[in-house]
């Protein structure tokens, strides 16, 4: 605690998301009864605070600041049961206590991150009020002659100087697992004085240094406003960090000249969601705790029983998942972590202890089940909740209405929904992630194939609601109001913007699989115009599948795909007309991409079964199948699929093949049509004894420089068959030439006799008439 030559005020130096603090802090301000909480956080956000006392507010969620002209210059504030902060707010919220934020406000801190030359900021960020304190950004200085740890936190100084690795689990086992205690803030203020006095100065830019002392500035005017009010007793909840730059403090007039002239910018604050992954390290963000379930279980537990319910609960979650782990087990379990605890003269067993001991007596020291612990216990996969009446944009009503009409919950964990689109509830289900993704709001992600896997009727979706798909929500609001509304919005400007017949085409797809009527007939006419005067044979042929696939699925949707039809009959002939130019000067690299687009295309017109674009496109493979037209691979690829087709029979092909593969033509072209033919399949040759002898007759006769030429042309073509394929290619080579012949050629024998016996039978059982 520290005093000032004015009203005295009373400082609490915390580490965000801590249940050791938490406590320590509930018990000094029960002692101390301040009149007045200052606590570190943004201004911007102290609306908000009313809500707190709200029922329908769990935790853990954050206080979200945003700029609601562009929603990606936002920052969240997240608070979990046990986190310092927010049960300092509940304690002065219950008792009428007046409670400020005194951080710098984020309108002041978006501003500030905005780049000089585009004044736009392009980062979401999870500004916690410890995050520039403990992320990596500000690391130790490289010539101290010690490793700063990977998280570059000022309290590995302290850390290793006391033994362990690093400072996160220094102030783990000496502060949030040792409970409450009303000497840990006068250490905290001790300890910070020292590394912020003593040790080497941090390694950061100029931008960071200086967003630091404008924080600590406004942190301090604050803090002189709330003693001019006439307050008594201040409580001041801080970042560990900041506890001396707000003991010793300097003019006001320096803060004041610090602060002067800062730019600003419009700010909305809501409360939203958060979730403990999000809190934990592994989340991928800059600040948080690596065990949020851990410290709820600290913060909910007694220390007497703390252990004993760890391994309860840790038997309870292998039993489930049908692990081996008796009462026995728990029992030796806790023995050997209360040994541990006192070799290493700690008062009881913490996170440490007790994962050392499940891995030894339960899983038999295989890390893979501790897995399952880590992922369900030490992080957790709790999700908060916000009350209605939390501020929100009118999409993001809409959006949770759907979600509760639907039956869509909103969960952390990540899970597997099968929909049969001809039930009414998952096809409606089906329409609301299509226009979701739309909308760039990644709640769900499409997969190929459904249970049954069998028709169109099946979609499989991987479904995992993360806590800043909220700003993706505010960000797609200015589309529109609903869910619908903004789909369309966002497919029309889409369609305005787009200048590919590829994205077009799928453009379309989108919009009928989100069944945005509105949106058809503006994305269609777009579609046309570009259409016309495209000449690119490439960009045609990829914006077939697209439309292929909702011709041919469109009425199992329940929608009239009747729109691309006339569009598929003007696309396909033109691309089939421009094919064989485009083909007649590719090289290796530009024939590779070209064999994948018309692949891609014979499988949709195949899909399609239209006989007239299926005519005009097999019109086009035949003049690509004649030899020396165009790429070797190319002509390979058609004389296959032609085959496939039954187009051309087995002696056409043959010969055409005969013709290829000639030791008179060069090796290169050869082995190009053979990897064409081919195409990443070799059941063709499995299945058909004279294409193979002629392929072995073709690799037979070349000399031995030119099969070194073949060779990486070869391997590269008969690497893509699966191992089933190569290994039966390979016995089948290794059997004598004469066991690979045909066997057509064998005289059967013969009874004719014997054969005329079964007729009676056959025609009484057919009721054929003699």
């Amino acid at each position: 605690m520290a005093d000032s030559s004015a009203t005295p005020f009373h400082l609490f130096g915390v580490r965000h998301h801590g249940p050791g603090c938490a406590r320590s802090l509930l018990r000094a301000l029960e002692e101390l009864q301040p009149d007045c909480l200052l606590v570190e956080g943004p201004p911007d956000g102290e609306e908000m605070l009313a809500l707190m006392l709200a029922e329908d507010l769990v935790p853990p969620v954050a206080l979200l600041v945003y700029n609601p002209d562009d929603a990606r210059e936002a920052a969240f504030y997240p608070f979990a049961a046990f986190s310092p902060e927010w049960n300092a707010l509940r304690f002065a919220l219950e008792r009428q206590i007046p409670a400020r934020f005194i951080d710098l406000p984020a309108a002041y801190q978006f501003a500030l991150e905005r780049p000089a030359e585009d004044g736009k900021a392009t980062e979401t960020t999870e500004a916690t009020p410890e995050a520039d304190d403990e992320a990596g950004d500000e690391a130790m200085p490289p010539d101290s002659g010690e490793d700063p740890g990977p998280s570059g936190d000022p309290l590995d100084w302290l850390g290793r100087a006391a033994g362990y690795g690093d400072g996160e689990a220094w102030w783990n086992h000496m502060v949030e697992e040792r409970g409450n205690s009303l000497e840990l803030f006068a250490a905290i203020r001790e300890a910070m004085s020292s590394v912020r006095s003593e040790a080497p100065p941090r390694v950061r830019t100029a931008s960071a240094e200086r967003r630091e002392a404008l924080r600590e500035a406004h942190m301090r005017k604050c803090l002189r406003q709330a003693q001019k009010e006439g307050f008594q007793r201040i409580a001041v909840v801080c970042g560990a960090w900041h506890v001396p730059a707000l003991s010793d403090m300097p003019t006001a007039k320096a803060d004041n000249d610090l602060l002067k002239g800062l730019a600003k910018i419009k700010v909305a604050a809501t409360w939203v969601p958060w979730s403990y992954h999000n809190l934990s390290f592994s989340s991928g963000y800059g600040a948080g705790v690596a065990s949020p379930g851990w410290y709820e279980h600290l913060w909910q537990s007694t220390s007497d029983d703390r252990a004993i319910g760890w391994l309860a609960r840790a038997a309870r979650l292998f039993r489930a998942d049908g692990l081996d782990c008796s009462s026995a087990h728990i029992i030796e379990a806790v023995r050997l972590a209360d040994a541990l605890a006192a070799l290493r003269e700690r008062p009881q067993p913490g996170l440490d202890e007790l994962d050392e001991a499940l891995r030894t007596v339960v899983c038999m020291g295989d890390d893979a089940p501790m897995q399952l612990i880590r992922r369900q216990m030490i992080i957790g996969d709790r999700l908060g909740r916000t009350p209605e009446a939390t501020p929100a944009v009118p999409l993001q009503r809409d959006l949770a209405q759907q979600q509760k009409s639907l039956r869509l919950k909103a969960e952390a964990t990540q899970k597997t929904l099968d929909l049969d689109l001809r039930q009414a509830n998952d096809l409606a289900r089906s329409h609301l992630l299509h226009r979701l993704n739309l909308l760039d709001i990644g709640w769900g992600a499409l997969n190929k194939a459904g249970r049954s896997a069998k028709g169109s009727f099946h979609e499989l979706w991987t479904l995992q609601w993360e806590p800043k798909l909220v700003i993706a929500v505010i960000n797609a609001s200015r589309w529109g109001n609903s869910v619908r509304q903004a789909a369309c919005g966002r497919a029309i400007d889409r369609a305005q913007t787009a200048g590919s017949l590829p994205e077009l085409s799928e453009l379309v797809n989108q919009v009928l699989l989100a069944d945005l009527e509105e949106a058809i007939a503006p994305v269609s006419l777009a579609l046309e115009n570009l259409a016309a005067v495209a000449s690119d044979v490439q960009q045609l042929m990829a914006a077939v599948p697209p439309l292929a696939n909702v011709a041919r699925y469109g009425n199992v949707r329940q929608t009239d795909a009747s729109m691309v039809e006339h569009l598929l009959n003007s696309l396909v002939p033109r691309a089939a007309i421009g094919l064989p130019g485009a083909c007649s000067t590719l090289d290796d690299e530009a024939a590779l991409t070209m064999r994948e687009h018309i692949v891609a295309m014979h499988q949709a017109l195949r899909l399609l079964a239209r006989p007239n674009l299926q005519e005009v496109w097999q019109q086009a493979l035949s003049r690509l199948a004649q030899l020396g037209s165009c790429h070797g691979l190319i002509c390979g690829l058609a004389s296959r699929l032609l085959f496939d087709e039954q187009l051309a029979s087995t002696e056409q092909t043959t010969q055409c093949m005969s013709q290829a593969l000639s030791v008179g033509n060069d090796p290169a072209p050869a082995a190009a049509w053979l990897e064409g033919f081919l195409n990443q399949s070799g059941m063709v040759l499995l299945h058909d004894p004279q294409l193979w002898a002629m392929v072995d007759d073709w690799l037979s006769n070349l000399s031995e420089d030119g099969f070194t030429r073949e060779l990486p042309l070869l391997r590269r073509a008969f690497s893509a068959f699966s191992m089933p394929e190569r290994r039966q290619l390979g016995e089948r080579a290794a059997r004598p030439a004469a066991s690979t012949a045909s066997p057509g050629h064998v005289e059967a024998d013969w009874d004719a006799t014997r054969a005329e016996e079964v007729l009676p039978m056959l025609r009484l059982l057919l009721g054929v008439e003699t």
